[in-house]
């Protein structure tokens, strides 16, 4: 570059710059935001492999209707009158 004027930098934010570097409440509040979907993400993404790798240890070893006394298996109507 012949010119002599220097090239602004993307990473430098134009406009409303502070001389205090700190971050406004508002990128703090998202920044905290951010690291804790990471979290979220990061337990899912454990919680799958462990079910890919294992899934039927994840599942009851009882069944939906071994806890119903009174009832036959599969008779809804008027169980809950």
């Amino acid at each position: 570059m012949d010119g002599g004027q220097p090239v602004p930098s993307p990473l430098v934010p134009l406009g409303n710059v502070s001389s205090d570097s700190s971050m406004s409440l508002e990128q703090k509040t998202t920044f905290v935001f951010v690291i804790l979907l990471f979290i979220f993400l990061g337990i899912l993404i454990v919680r799958c492999f462990r079910i890919l790798l294992d899934p039927y240890r994840s599942m009851p070893t009882s069944t939906w209707a071994d806890g119903l006394e009174g009832l036959e298996k599969g008779q809804f109507d008027h169980a809950l009158a």
